[in-house]
C-alpha cells in the first residue's frame, strides 16, 4: 500500500510529531520557533485542508501555526483558536472553568488524530527527483488533489461520528472534517521519497451543532480502499498531463503486482531502494532462524515452513531492526541535484537515460497504449473482483470494503493510466454483489445492519468438483531437510550443509492463490457471460486482454510484409494455455479449489471453444473495426461497456453500440 495510517495520541506521541515530523523528519531544536525551523530543514509550511475548516474559523491551504496544532492536537482535542476564545470569555468576566470549557471542541480525548501518509509510487517520485522543474510541478500537483480526492471520500463515505449508549448511533459529519498536510522530500536513505502527512483531526460537527469523535477504527479498516484510490488517482492525474501510462510490475515474487510508469527502467526504482535491500537481507537471516531453531530437548520450535503470517512478522522485525537514524533535511534543489548525480554514478543506467527520463517514458507509454485499449467492462470487471475478493479473505467471507478497494484496484490495471468515469468503481461493486455475491449477514448488533458492515461470501456453487485427498504430513525431523511443499515428504538435508544453508521453504502467498483459483472462476463464469450476451465475445476479449498482467499478455504479431491482397494477421487468443497447465503444475490452484484433472481438461476445452468465437467474431468486424479505428488505440480511447438489449431493427449477430 501507499498510504499508511498511525494513530495520534495527546502526550509524548504529538510531541514527537511537533518535534520531527513538522520539519520534514529532521530534529527540530529545542526554542525553535516552527516557521524558522521549517525554513532551515528545507521543507514548505503546513497547510490546512479539509471541508470543516469553516466552522473553525480557517481557510483551505491557510498556514498550519504551531499554536493551532497544540490546540487541536496535543491539548485532547481543543478549537485551533482556543487561546484566544478563552482570553476573550475571561475579559468578558467568565470564570476560568467556563472560559476553558468554551475553548473545547466537545469532550476531551485522548486520541486526537490519525496520521495519513500518502507516497506515490517509485516511478512518479522518480519523475519528480530527476525530471525538470515543469515535471516536477506537475507531479506535486497531481499528488495533492489525490490527497484531496482521498479526504473528500474520507469525509462523504467513510468518517462516522459514534454517539449514544455504547455508540450505537452513527452519523456523518456534515460539516466535514479537519486536517494538516506537511511535506517531506526524503526518505530515511537519503533516497527521494516525496510523500505527505495528512493529521487528520477526529474531531467533528453533528448536525445539532455538537462535537464528537470521529469512530478511528473505520478509518483503519478502509484503509486499503483509501490507498487504491490514491494510486488509481495519481497515476492517472500523471499519466494524462504528461502523456504517459502505467503497466504492472512484480515487486515481490507471490505478490500482487504493483502499477508503475511504464518505460522507466527497474535499475532506477532499485537505486531508491536501498532499505529494501537491507530488509530483505535480515529477512532472510530471520527466517533461517525461524525454521531451525530448536527447544532444549532438540526438536524444532516452530513448523519447518514459513507462513504468510510468520513471514509478516519476520518482516516487522527486519525492518525495526535495520532502521536508520533520521538525517538533516536539505533544500530541495541541493537534494534534486545531489540524487541526479548519485543516479548517474550508482545505478548502472546511463547518463542520457536519466536526463532523458520522461522522453523514455513517453516512449513506452505509446507502446503501452498501442497494444492495450482500456475496455472497462462491468460485468466482467465484477466478475474479476468478486473472484479476487472470494479467494484472497480467509473462508471467502468479506465486506464491501473489499470489494470497492478490488474494484479500484482493477481498474488501475485496465485503463493504464487512463481517467475512469466518477463513480465506475461504485458501479462493479454494485454488479458484483447482486450477482456474485450472497448476504450472509447474521447482525447480533445495531453495527451489523449497516450496509458497510454487511457479510458476504460468493455465490458460486463449487459443490460439483470432487474433492481432492491430501496427503498427510509427516513429523518434523530435525535431521531432514524442511520440505519444499507442506504436502510434501520432506527430503534429506544436502550433505556438509548445516541449518539455515538449504533455500527456505515457504508457503505459496495468498495472493498467488488468488490468482490461481480465480482465473478459474473468472472464465467460468465468463463462459457463461459470453454465451448469454450474444455478439459480446470481442468485448469478452479486449477486456481479457485489458486485465492481463504483461507476462501473460498475448504477444505482438510479427510486422510481416504483404501486399494489399494478401490475408490480413489473425489477432492472437489473449488466454495462454501454457500458462494455465503452469498453474495446474504449481498444485496451488488444486489446493485453493479441489480441482481435478477432469474439471481442467473441461476448462482447457472452454478456453479453446471461446477462443474460437471470439476469432470468428472478430473476423467477422474486421472490416468494420478498420473504418472505425485505422490507426493505433488513441490515449483517450476509454470505453466503458454496460450490458445493453439488442435493438430489434439490428441484426441477430449485431453487438452493443454497432
Amino acid at each position: 500500500m501507499t498510504v499508511d495510517i498511525k494513530i495520534i495520541r495527546a502526550g509524548r506521541m504529538y510531541r514527537y510529531y511537533l518535534r520531527e515530523t513538522v520539519v520534514g523528519d529532521g530534529r527540530r531544536p529545542a526554542r525553535i520557533p516552527l516557521r524558522v525551523a521549517q525554513e532551515q530543514a528545507g521543507v514548505p509550511v503546513g497547510r490546512w485542508m479539509g471541508r470543516g475548516l469553516a466552522v473553525l474559523g480557517l481557510a483551505p491551504g491557510e498556514e498550519v501555526t504551531e499554536a493551532q496544532l497544540r490546540n487541536l492536537f496535543g491539548e485532547r482535542g481543543r478549537h485551533p483558536y482556543a487561546d484566544r476564545i478563552e482570553a476573550d470569555r475571561l475579559a468578558a468576566g467568565d470564570s476560568p472553568k467556563k472560559a476553558f470549557k468554551a475553548g473545547a471542541l466537545g469532550r476531551q480525548v485522548t486520541v486526537t488524530g490519525v496520521d495519513f501518509v500518502f507516497r506515490p509510487q517509485p516511478t512518479i517520485y522518480l519523475l519528480w527527483a530527476l525530471g525538470d522543474e515543469e515535471t516536477r510541478r506537475v507531479i506535486e500537483a497531481a499528488h495533492e488533489r489525490a490527497i484531496e480526492r482521498v479526504l473528500e471520500w474520507i469525509e462523504d463515505e467513510v468518517a462516522v461520528i459514534r454517539y449514544g449508549k455504547d455508540g450505537i448511533y452513527r452519523v456523518r459529519p456534515p460539516g466535514g472534517l479537519v486536517a494538516a498536510r506537511f511535506r517531506h522530500y526524503e526518505a530515511r536513505s537519503g533516497r527521494p521519497l516525496l510523500h505527505d502527512h495528512l493529521l487528520l483531526s477526529v474531531k467533528g460537527q453533528r448536525l445539532d451543532g455538537k462535537w464528537g469523535s470521529i469512530h478511528t477504527l473505520a478509518l483503519h479498516e478502509n484503509t486499503v480502499a483509501a490507498s487504491a484510490l490514491y494510486n488509481e488517482f495519481v497515476a492517472a492525474e500523471v499519466c494524462e498531463a504528461l502523456g504517459l501510462a502505467t503497466e504492472p510490475r512484480i515487486v515481490t515474487s507471490g505478490r500482487r503486482p504493483v502499477m508503475e510508469i511504464a518505460g522507466v527502467p527497474h535499475e532506477l526504482i532499485h537505486w531508491t531502494s536501498r532499505r529494501s535491500d537491507q530488509i530483505a537481507a535480515c529477512l532472510e537471516e530471520l527466517e533461517h532462524e525461524y525454521v531451525s531453531a530448536v527447544d532444549d530437548d532438540g526438536e524444532l520450535k516452530f513448523l519447518p515452513v514459513v507462513s504468510e503470517r510468520a513471514r509478516a512478522k519476520l518482516n516487522a522485525m527486519a525492518a525495526r531492526k535495520t532502521r536508520p537514524p533520521k538525517q538533516t533535511g536539505r533544500p530541495l534543489a541541493q537534494l534534486r541535484a545531489w540524487w541526479k548525480a548519485s543516479a548517474i554514478l550508482t545505478s548502472g543506467v546511463a547518463a542520457d537515460v536519466i536526463t532523458s527520463l520522461l522522453e523514455c517514458a513517453r516512449a513506452g507509454a505509446a507502446a503501452i497504449r498501442a497494444r492495450v485499449a482500456a475496455v472497462v467492462d462491468v460485468a466482467l470487471a465484477a466478475v474479476d473482483v468478486t473472484a479476487t475478493v472470494f479467494v484472497m479473505n480467509d473462508g471467502g467471507r468479506f465486506h464491501r470494503r473489499h470489494l470497492l478497494a478490488e474494484a479500484r484496484r482493477h481498474l488501475a490495471l485496465v485503463l493504464r493510466g487512463r481517467r475512469r468515469d466518477p463513480g465506475l468503481d461504485d458501479q462493479i461493486v454494485a454488479a458484483a454483489i447482486s450477482t456474485h455475491c450472497l448476504d450472509i449477514s447474521e447482525p447480533k448488533t445495531t453495527i451489523g445492519l449497516l450496509p458497510d458492515y454487511r457479510l458476504y461470501t460468493a455465490r458460486w456453487d463449487l459443490a460439483d468438483l470432487p474433492a481432492r485427498p491430501r496427503p498427510p504430513t509427516p513429523a518434523p525431523d530435525p535431521d531432514r531437510q524442511p520440505p519444499a511443499d507442506p504436502g510434501e515428504p520432506a527430503a534429506l538435508r544436502p550433505p556438509g550443509q548445516d541449518a539455515g544453508e538449504w533455500e527456505i521453504p515457504r508457503i505459496p502467498l495468498q495472493y498467488d492463490r488468488a490468482v490461481l483459483a480465480g482465473a478459474v472462476v473468472r472464465e467460468r463464469l465468463r463462459t457463461i457471460i459470453a454465451a448469454a450476451a450474444r455478439g459480446r465475445a470481442y468485448d469478452v476479449v479486449a477486456h481479457q486482454q485489458a486485465a492481463m498482467p504483461e507476462q501473460l499478455l498475448a504477444p505482438l504479431a510479427a510486422q510481416a510484409e504483404h501486399d494489399a491482397q494478401g490475408p490480413q494477421p489473425r489477432r492472437q487468443e489473449a488466454i495462454d494455455m501454457t500458462a494455465v497447465r503452469a498453474l495446474r503444475e504449481s498444485r496451488t490452484d488444486v489446493e485453493a479449489l479441489n480441482l481435478t484433472a477432469e474439471w481442467l481438461r473441461h476448462l482447457g476445452a472452454a478456453f479453446t471453444a471461446a477462443a474460437e468465437r471470439a476469432r470468428a467474431t472478430m473476423d467477422r468486424y474486421a472490416v468494420q473495426d478498420a473504418a472505425d479505428a485505422a490507426g493505433p488505440v488513441r490515449q483517450d480511447d476509454q470505453r466503458t461497456h454496460h450490458p445493453q438489449q439488442r435493438d430489434p431493427r439490428q441484426g441477430p449477430q449485431a453487438g452493443p453500440g454497432r
